[in-house]
């Protein structure tokens, strides 16, 4: 079956960040991805379905380096085109540098919208980055995945959230993401002096702190309900169902990759754990 991919771009800045945003539709699912280009210093660089978009904006910025929030297909999909017309050094976790050294495999449905995510050779992050005019705090925050990363510019006091953030009321997540420890990592994010986030997916926020604590608020009232009827001896999916009562066209789509059972069986498991301290 051929599908059409609807795509569109749109290059902007704040101060010294500027980015490039791509958009593609497909099937009635539409999504937005960033990379960011600060001090010499891109970040995260797109999927490759929008390669031709975000190769033009490469070829405009001064790329010294390129540092990686995580792995994913959106994110590292020009990784290996940057390493062989740029010839410059990418970051990524230490725990996926030998996964980036192999072409990615991903679902049917992620290769439609994100397209594939060849090799690259990256080396691994340490607790800080350098750029021409700061450092940068390399900032562990599992949860969307395990290699899951944010940086924070300690002279600008900014965050670059990644995959973090997203969106304010989470509906739906991938099956390998667990939200307990999402949860855990936004918090974390709050020990930093921070007001701006750029992410991923949501682009810029001048309210980012803000949109973050939101986020908390969110997610803990969601573990409260979930908790509550679990107590009462609801299952996983009745809980699900209760809450989340709504089908989500991704979850069809990806074959329940991306689905609100996640999140329920995520909270369920850690009451379990609790329970047995």
């Amino acid at each position: 079956m051929m599908y059409k991919l609807e795509k569109s771009v749109v290059i902007d800045r704040n101060q010294d960040v500027q980015w490039v945003q791509g958009k593609v539709a497909v099937q009635g699912i539409a999504m937005s991805v960033y990379s960011f280009y600060v001090d010499g210093l891109l970040i995260d660089t797109g999927s490759s379905s929008l390669a031709q978009e975000f190769q033009s904006f490469f070829n405009e910025v001064d790329i010294q380096q390129v540092a990686l929030t995580h792995g994913h297909e959106d994110h590292a999909g020009n990784a290996g085109w940057i390493q062989q017309h740029k010839d410059v050094p990418i970051y990524i976790n230490r725990d996926s540098v030998d996964v980036s050294a192999k072409d990615g495999e991903f679902p049917f449905y992620r290769k439609v919208l994100w397209g594939e995510r060849p090799a690259f050779v990256a080396k691994p992050l340490g607790d800080t980055l350098q750029t021409n005019q700061a450092t940068w705090d390399v900032i562990a925050t599992p949860g969307h995945t395990t290699d899951h990363v944010a940086f924070y510019n300690r002279s600008t006091g900014a965050m670059f959230t990644g995959d973090l953030y997203v969106q304010t009321k989470t509906k739906v997540v991938m099956d390998e993401e667990n939200i307990v420890h999402t949860l855990a990592s936004l918090k974390h994010l709050l020990n930093y002096d921070f007001e701006t986030v750029y992410c991923c997916h949501a682009g810029f926020l001048a309210d980012g702190r803000a949109k973050i604590i939101e986020k908390i608020t969110y997610l803990e009232e969601l573990e409260g309900n979930v908790r509550n009827l679990y107590d009462q001896g609801y299952s996983m999916k009745e809980i699900a169902k209760s809450i989340f009562p709504r089908d989500y066209p991704i979850t069809k789509v990806s074959g329940e990759q991306w689905s609100s059972n996640h999140i329920i069986s995520a909270f369920i498991k850690h009451f379990s754990k609790e329970s047995l301290r």
